[in-house]
């Protein structure tokens, strides 16, 4: 035997009809008495919506705990249509009888408590926006660090001897000069031998 979640295809068709019959038809009827100012349907209107809210609030655990309950969506419409129904007039009843006298005994400490949770989360907001302004320029101020070094690594790598190994790729290099000592050498070797020929040629002339 399959047993169905409480949120499934049989409470979804009940919470659609809720979410017609409870929330869709009731805002275009405030839209016409906002349309036509009538102060009647207004005040009508703005007392259903807030008994509204209080039960969306609700049923948000109730949904958790009682959702096993028999006909427990049916109560959920019947408790809707009980709120809207212009005999019954629920809504104005429980905000009459029970919502306006709790409001209005508890209305200054409400106030309290809002007005302490606006500046705490103000000072939250401001405290975790400057941690992210922090947390961003250190980031940025690293990767530029970073940058600048991985740069003057990369230049201090062309050193000189590299540029002349470039040089010498586009040119050929310069030829070296001949060493000093070579040129009297070749002459002083030279003299001797220009000394035997001539006087080989004197000696073959003398002979003949």
């Amino acid at each position: 035997m399959q047993i169905m979640p409480c949120w499934g295809q049989t409470g979804g068709v009940r919470s659609g009809y809720r979410l017609i019959f409870g929330t869709l038809y009731p805002a275009y009827y405030s839209y016409k008495a906002v349309k036509s100012k009538d102060i009647k349907e207004y005040v009508k209107w703005m007392m259903y919506w807030i008994i509204f809210a209080l039960f969306t609030t609700a049923e948000t655990f109730t949904d958790i705990f009682l959702c096993w309950f028999p006909f427990y969506y049916e109560l959920k419409i019947a408790f809707v249509a009980w709120l809207l129904s212009p005999y019954t007039k629920g809504s104005s009843l429980l905000y009459r009888k029970f919502v306006h006298p709790t409001l209005s005994s508890k209305e200054k400490e409400i106030d309290d408590c809002l007005v302490q949770a606006k500046d705490r989360s103000y000072d939250a907001l401001v405290h975790f926006g400057k941690r992210g302004l922090n947390v961003a320029a250190t980031a940025a101020v690293m990767a530029a660090s970073k940058g600048q070094g991985a740069l003057s690594e990369r230049l201090r790598s062309f050193s000189m001897q590299d540029l002349t190994t470039i040089r010498g790729d586009g040119a050929p290099a310069p030829s070296s000069p001949p060493p000093q000592g070579s040129g009297r050498a070749s002459g002083k070797h030279g003299q001797p031998k220009m000394s035997r020929s001539a006087s080989e040629s004197a000696g073959s002339s003398g002979t003949a």
